[in-house]
């Protein structure tokens, strides 16, 4: 007879950014039934119902030859749920049958998380307990050591709003365009994400459970079974990878084109 697994053990948050592997990783554990359902819960605006739209990744630039590569802003609709109801609605919806919560967070999603619970500190660590009825999550912290292929893999997605790879192949003749200032732009906010997260749990005391890029691409099984260890679940139920990478010729050939643009310019690397 499998016990209950405990209220704290049982919930976990990936902490990330955008294009770091994470999406991989958590619909591996979503596969496995038994760890949540894990989703970026934290990544709508309320004014709008959607996550950051392409142009609101640039906002500031003015350069019209990154902009008219980006699809115009929608205004979507306003959410007018209260604190209690949004927060209800996210743990229903990250649950399995078991009672394990599952969720991902972005550094840039901080703000709303904080702004949706108002829960008056200005806190995010206060914040996410509050979401857990004072309780930490397991926090699983997906980087990518290497910005320059996820900045690349960024600049296509914002171009094309393809943000995951269900196995189907033609990656590469999608519409996307290379531009070194797009790339470097995001190069730039995905390295604060990193540095801000990391500032973070040094300065609250935590220590995640790490897992870079690298490996877990290489051995998406063993990603996800050490986050079913640490959550308390059966690490041998970790599936195989349900996603393949999207990196294909052509993002190893932008990144390559953008290092050599990089070094010119002396933009992020």
């Amino acid at each position: 007879m499998s016990a209950t697994p405990a209220a704290g053990p049982s919930n976990y948050l990936v902490c990330a950014s955008q294009r770091s592997g994470s999406t991989l990783l958590v619909e591996s554990l979503s596969a496995t039934s038994v760890a949540g359902t894990p989703e970026e819960f934290f990544q709508y605006f309320a004014s709008s119902s959607q996550s950051p739209q392409p142009r609101e990744w640039f906002a500031g630039v003015t350069d019209p030859t990154i902009l008219e590569l980006l699809d115009p802003i929608d205004p979507g609709t306003v959410d007018t749920r209260d604190a209690e109801t949004w927060r209800a609605d996210i743990l229903a919806a990250g649950r399995s049958a078991n009672g394990v919560w599952g969720g991902k967070l972005m550094w840039n999603q901080t703000p709303l998380l904080i702004s949706r619970g108002r829960v008056g500190s200005g806190s995010l660590r206060t914040a996410i307990r509050w979401i857990f009825d004072g309780a930490d999550p397991v926090y699983v912290h997906v980087y990518r050591d290497d910005v320059v292929p996820q900045a690349v893999s960024m600049w296509r997605a914002v171009q094309t709003r393809v943000w995951r790879n269900d196995g189907s192949d033609g990656e590469d003749e999608d519409a996307a365009v290379y531009h070194a200032e797009g790339i470097a732009h995001l190069a730039g906010i995905l390295i604060e994400q990193e540095r801000q997260w990391r500032n973070w749990f040094a300065a609250e005391g935590i220590e995640p459970l790490d897992i870079e890029f690298r490996d877990l691409v290489n051995d998406p099984t063993k990603a996800a079974a050490r986050v079913l260890e640490k959550i308390g679940q059966d690490p041998a139920l970790a599936p195989p990878p349900p996603l393949k990478p999207q990196s294909n010729s052509r993002s190893k050939e932008w990144a390559q084109r953008y290092r050599e643009d990089a070094e010119r310019n002396g933009y992020p690397l």
